[in-house]
């Protein structure tokens, strides 16, 4: 039979259980869940060089688009990059750098790709810090952040300024493009749909930003050459869907991906779908069915 506890000793427990209890609720406190988007991105590196990707002779768009796998599912989640402005922030000031792994936009879905197996390719734990500075050089013209219009708002751009600083490759006179010399004016002549067009100074740095532009015409695969080229893109390789919409270069872009019976399809985070997908379609057949589509750009992610 156990022996009885004096009254000295039920008072010492009950002292030390009132003890812990007032400790519990400030560990709680402290110990905050991790940050999804910080998980994924650990997550995701330590898949990529647990998978061979991160190695240097692995090719950078293979990892990207295996982070691409694992963002399957992921939500669509349009003009966060505006939300700033939105939230009353000056498009003239230095623009934030708006960072996500858990939800996307068709663009930021492939800089957040191609960012990760970057930074999964380095030696050191993976960093938020070293993951943003990936995003920021795609984003900006020549890697540099600065105000709204500093952004690479055409895609089209967007390539050609990577592949100055050997971020990508492009395709598109290799692969038979033809020359797409239209003016590209549709964020001024739309200025009402963009809000930081409303600030004067930088519709006229937007203005001319869009006039630099009409030296540089585009390489576009026509829809009809597709079929005739596929072969000769890889997965990973960056797409952009051109449109025949008046002063604009593309609608859309994506990954092309190769699944495992060798067919092309899309990895994309469409609009339609509402979350990051592989399209049921081949490539071919998803550029045929988009409205007052001209074909295709195409960019090889480089280790730049």
């Amino acid at each position: 039979m156990p022996t009885p506890l004096s009254r000295r000793d039920l008072l010492r427990n009950a002292a030390t259980t009132a003890a812990a209890l007032l400790v519990l609720p400030r560990l709680a406190r402290f110990t905050r869940p991790e940050d999804p988007d910080h998980a994924r991105l650990g997550t995701w590196a330590k898949a990529l060089r647990a998978e061979g990707l991160s190695r240097p002779d692995a090719p950078l768009g293979a990892s990207a688009v295996r982070v691409g796998e694992l963002a399957i599912g992921s939500p669509y989640r349009p003009f966060t990059l505006e939300s700033y402005l939105r939230a009353g922030g000056s498009p003239s000031g230095t623009e934030p750098l708006t960072l996500s792994l858990t939800h996307f936009d068709c663009v930021t879905l492939v800089e957040a790709c191609l960012a990760v197996a970057r930074v999964a390719a380095g030696q050191d734990a993976p960093t938020w810090k070293a993951f943003g500075r990936e995003v920021e050089r795609m984003r900006y013209r020549g890697g540099k952040r600065r105000g709204y219009s500093s952004r690479l708002h055409y895609l089209s751009e967007w390539i050609s300024d990577g592949a100055s600083r050997g971020l990508v490759r492009e395709l598109g006179s290799e692969l038979g493009g033809a020359e797409d010399a239209r003016p590209l004016r549709f964020m001024t002549e739309h200025r009402a749909s963009y809000p930081a067009l409303a600030n004067e100074t930088v519709f006229r740095e937007i203005a001319a930003m869009e006039r630099r532009l009409d030296g540089h015409p585009r390489r576009v695969i026509p829809t009809k050459r597709i079929p005739q080229v596929v072969d000769r893109i890889e997965t990973g390789d960056v797409l952009a869907f051109a449109t025949a919409i008046p002063g604009l270069d593309v609608t859309h872009t994506a990954f092309a991906y190769r699944d495992r019976e060798g067919v092309l399809r899309v990895l994309h985070a469409p609009l339609s779908g509402g979350v990051v997908e592989i399209t049921r379609t081949t490539l071919p057949e998803y550029v045929a069915a988009i409205r007052r589509s001209t074909g295709i750009l195409v960019a090889r992610p480089l280790r730049g």
